[in-house]
């Protein structure tokens, strides 16, 4: 995996912790179980020397203090078979003493041992009261009484933690010798029966009452025990889903922006302490969008899943990984140089372009990543991010579905878009943008028919090109609201001119404008706001819009033709297809494309012939740009075209200064 261990968490968090509850509470009643038990053992051990000294002392006492000729050989038989059964009970407690407590051992299976002995015990007791009982005389008979009343009467509080040996204990010991005492003739020994069996009840009273209390104390114990232990539990899944929240992304289980940032910054204060590089993978999904346009978020969550494995399934233990947010995801990789980079992103690539199965239909995405490395082209965790956010964003532009390492070429060039970018945002605002005029003069007489309105931008103290900032415009989506600015003030600007000359002013349009579905309503109200005549609005574009959605953008032209609008073709030759736009486009201008007007002495005066007979025979004017010396036009004249423009004729110029033009080309 390409996380930590700390961040391998389950991606179904709801399942797990159900699970995990269910889990917790089988094994809290095993546990308990279990501890109790051990608790019992504990106990019953714990006073196994005691009662094993007492019984040896007790049997020793009886055998060899009261000397009975007629049973001697039993006695002694009965004592050394009891002393083998008491050395094996010492055996076990020193076993379990030493071998067992303090260890997770089965508590059943020591109490069965100790019980097993001591059932053992007490029935020899109660063979050797039987055995004796008719050979005695007054004194023994009473002294076994009293021997086994008292050893009754400890074995209740010895014995607590087994009840049913405890209570078995003393009616084993007490019960045949009293009841036996009972069945004799003689007085004594019916009235040490009766004490004996009325201490015997009492004993078994005892013994059981004891016995619960012991077992109430255990099970206290081991209750409160597996509530502190509970509560533990619930602070450690606390703690858990805690982690998870703040620490991973709830879809793919991978680290979140948070963790990643955190993890990151140790993994680069590493990399400067041993004095190593560090690869950053920012990686980007080609084709997500539409797909989660398509086929909906559900789907999409579920693709962004499946890559997260993929990306976790080729990564190594050392890695981090992170969903950075959407269907963006990064990958440090420490040590590592950059063929070696980029040898792995394309792998990461491969992995993740291959085919997803989601609900029964194969879907494909693919994947841009951009590189950049520590300590080379930043220093920070968030520079770094930034940087190989910058250089997969470009090769993106470039080449998608590929890997491109970050360049400080590349660096100021994006910086040097960023910054146009944000101007741009506010370049109408702060009155930065402004329209020059560019004559477009009859061929014939030299004289102004119309002006093209070309924008103009001052950053500060630079002018920016249009070549620059037009297209960084369309690409930020803020060419509709450049766009709409320029048609407002061209229409403004051309009310103002000679209204008996009737000039018209050329705009310039770009595809994503004419694909706007505000469009329309955008020139109607420029020329509503102006009271310019629909006549006297020309608009331009290139042949290049028609190279996708060519009939919305025929559609656009048909209806800006029916308001009475006319409609150029600008830079015409330089497109997919300039004979297929001549054909099925209803242009009223054409506008030949500068290098053809450059290389009038080569193969350009040839093209030039041949697109003003088509003019002729399709009825539309032509514009001749580029014209930057006399002789230029003089045979551009002389073919015939229609309209010239160019340095030849006038530079562009500002608004405030077209009046005095026209003044000083007046007829």
């Amino acid at each position: 995996m390409c996380q930590d261990k700390l961040g391998e968490k389950k991606q179904d968090t709801c399942t797990a912790h159900t699970s995990t509850k269910l889990r917790l509470s089988i094994n809290s009643k095993l546990d308990f179980n279990t501890s109790t038990q051990r608790d019992a053992a504990e106990l019953l051990y714990a006073n196994g020397f005691a009662g094993i000294g007492v019984s040896l002392v007790s049997s020793s006492l009886l055998v060899f203090a009261f000397d009975t000729p007629n049973i001697g050989q039993f006695k002694r038989v009965w004592w050394g078979v009891m002393c083998v059964i008491l050395l094996c009970r010492f055996a076990d407690t020193i076993w379990w003493r030493t071998k067992q407590l303090g260890t997770n051992y089965n508590g059943q299976k020591a109490i069965f041992r100790f019980i097993t002995g001591t059932y053992l015990t007490a029935l020899m007791w109660c063979t050797y009261s039987l055995s004796v009982f008719r050979y005695t005389d007054t004194i023994e008979f009473a002294m076994i009484v009293i021997v086994v009343s008292a050893m009754a009467g400890g074995a209740s509080t010895i014995l607590a933690a087994h009840k049913y040996t405890a209570m078995a204990y003393a009616f084993i010991l007490l019960g045949p010798l009293s009841i036996g005492g009972l069945l004799s003739n003689e007085d004594y020994r019916q009235l040490l029966g009766i004490l004996g069996l009325s201490f015997c009840v009492v004993m078994i009273l005892t013994a059981k009452k004891s016995a619960e209390f012991t077992s109430n104390a255990i099970r206290l114990k081991n209750e409160n025990a597996l509530l502190v232990h509970h509560m533990e539990e619930q602070v450690e899944l606390r703690t858990e889903k805690i982690y998870e929240l703040s620490n991973l992304d709830p879809l793919t289980g991978l680290f979140n922006r948070t963790a990643f940032l955190n993890h990151l910054g140790h993994r680069l204060e590493e990399c400067k302490e041993t004095n190593k590089s560090l690869a950053l993978l920012f990686i980007d999904l080609d084709g997500f969008k539409k797909i989660n346009d398509t086929s909906g978020h559900e789907t999409g969550d579920q693709l962004l899943k499946q890559t997260a494995e993929r990306l976790k399934k080729h990564c190594a233990d050392s890695q981090l990984l992170c969903r950075w947010g959407g269907d963006e995801f990064l990958i440090a990789i420490a040590d590592i140089g950059e063929s070696t980079a980029l040898q792995q992103a394309m792998g990461f690539i491969e992995h993740i372009s291959e085919t997803y199965v989601l609900e029964g239909n194969r879907l494909s995405v693919g994947a841009t990543v951009g590189i950049a490395f520590y300590p080379q082209h930043a220093t920070t965790e968030h520079k770094l991010i930034q940087v190989a956010d910058t250089a997969m964003y470009y090769q993106k532009k470039k080449a998608p579905s590929t890997a491109g390492i970050f360049s400080t070429q590349l660096g100021k060039k994006l910086s040097r878009e960023q910054l146009l970018r944000n101007g741009l945002t506010e370049a109408i605002t702060k009155e930065q943008l402004r329209l020059v005029f560019q004559p477009i003069v009859m061929s014939t007489d030299n004289r102004p028919r119309s002006f093209e309105a070309l924008l103009r931008w001052q950053l500060d103290d630079e002018n920016i090109p249009p070549d620059e900032f037009i297209g960084i415009a369309e690409q930020y989506g803020l060419i509709c609201k450049i766009g709409e600015w320029v048609i407002n003030q061209a229409c403004l600007a051309a009310k103002t001119w000679d209204p008996q000359r009737k000039i018209a002013v050329c705009v310039n349009v770009s595809m994503i404008q004419l694909q706007d579905e505000d469009f329309q309503n955008v020139v109607d109200r420029a020329l509503s706001a102006s009271s310019l005549d629909p006549e006297l609005l020309h608009i331009e574009i290139t042949e290049s819009v028609l190279a996708e959605n060519k009939d919305i953008i025929l559609q656009q032209i048909k209806i800006l033709q029916s308001k009475g609008i006319k409609v150029s073709m600008d830079d015409f030759g330089t497109g997919y297809s300039s004979l297929s736009v001549m054909q099925h486009a209803s242009l009223n201008v054409i506008k030949i494309d500068r290098s053809f007007v450059d290389s009038l002495e080569t193969k350009g005066l040839a093209i030039i012939d041949a697109v003003m007979h088509i003019a002729s025979s399709l009825d539309f004017l032509v514009v001749a740009e580029g014209v930057e010396n006399e002789l230029q036009a003089q045979k551009l004249s002389a073919m015939g075209v229609h309209f010239q423009q160019g340095f030849y004729h006038a530079r562009p110029m500002e608004r405030e200064h077209v009046a005095n033009f026209l003044l000083q080309n007046s007829p």
